[in-house]
């Protein structure tokens, strides 16, 4: 009768680790996915502010179309990429312009003295720091979501129920305009 109930105590034990693990990867799904909110919650805000950002700028620089035309481009790809990876693309492009439209400001004494362009600026770079907190965050639960599906006897799990890993949301290393300043020259 004692080996039964050691086999028994077994089975248990292993069904229950399997529940457990199991259940740490619905975890860290749902981790995930809240984490992408947050970033989504702050991309939609800088995405708010940039029209606004555009109006006041075309008012004092209106010979700076093209410009204004990149920023408002990058903005409405960045809104309607869908996964990590397009959207750090598209967020890296949209980045670039923004500093193309605030090394335009330079040139014009009377835009970077009017109170609604500085409040603006400042926004932004609020938010953008807001972004790179969210990101962050999102990374490390990325980062243990994938270690996790990896990990021997947690891959087993993984494989059995399906779990997919995450993408980062990063700066490509083929993305080097990204972590460059704009150069503009007139």
């Amino acid at each position: 009768m004692t080996p039964f109930y050691i086999a028994l105590g077994i089975a248990v034990l292993i069904v229950f680790g399997f529940i457990g693990l199991y259940n740490r990867f619905v975890t860290l799904v749902t981790r995930v996915k809240e984490a992408w909110a947050d970033i989504d919650v702050q991309l939609k805000r800088r995405y708010d502010l940039i029209p606004n950002l555009v109006e006041t700028v075309k008012g004092y620089a209106t010979h700076e179309a093209s410009t204004l035309e990149a920023v408002t481009a990058m903005r409405t790809r960045a809104m309607g990429a869908t996964d990590p990876a397009e959207k750090a693309e598209a967020e890296n492009m949209l980045s670039g312009a923004l500093k193309s439209l605030f090394a335009v400001s330079e040139n014009y004494p009377n835009l970077k003295a009017n109170e609604n362009f500085v409040e603006l600026q400042r926004e932004l770079s609020d938010t953008e720091n807001k972004i790179q907190a969210a990101r962050r965050f999102y990374n490390g639960v990325v980062m243990e979501l994938n270690t996790a599906m990896q990990s021997f006897p947690s891959n087993i799990v993984a494989g059995m129920f399906h779990f997919k890993a995450a993408d980062f949301f990063e700066l490509s290393e083929a993305d080097t305009a990204a972590k460059e300043p704009v150069k503009v020259s007139f």
